[in-house]
């Protein structure tokens, strides 16, 4: 996807209007954040593991929903992760 489709998008959703370099910037901040969190480390041990999955309506040709899954394990001291 484009940056110029990114601003068309943004500003069909939400009104708002952002030139095609503006989310250039905005994704060059990004990156280095994406991949910090792709790469942190996950807990070892867990007591339990929920799985679950959300579909989402696109606008898309090719698709009509498309599943944005989600992973919440519980450690044994209670504390939730993503």
């Amino acid at each position: 996807v484009t940056a110029r489709e990114i601003a068309d998008l943004i500003e069909k959703m939400y009104g708002s209007h952002y030139s095609p370099a503006q989310v250039s910037n905005i994704s060059k901040q990004m990156i280095p954040k994406v991949e910090a969190y792709h790469k942190r480390k996950l807990s070892d041990k867990f007591f339990c593991v929920y799985l679950d999955a959300a579909y989402v309506p696109l606008r898309r040709e090719t698709f009509e929903r498309e599943a944005v899954y989600i992973a919440i394990g519980i450690k044994p001291n209670g504390r939730k992760e993503v």
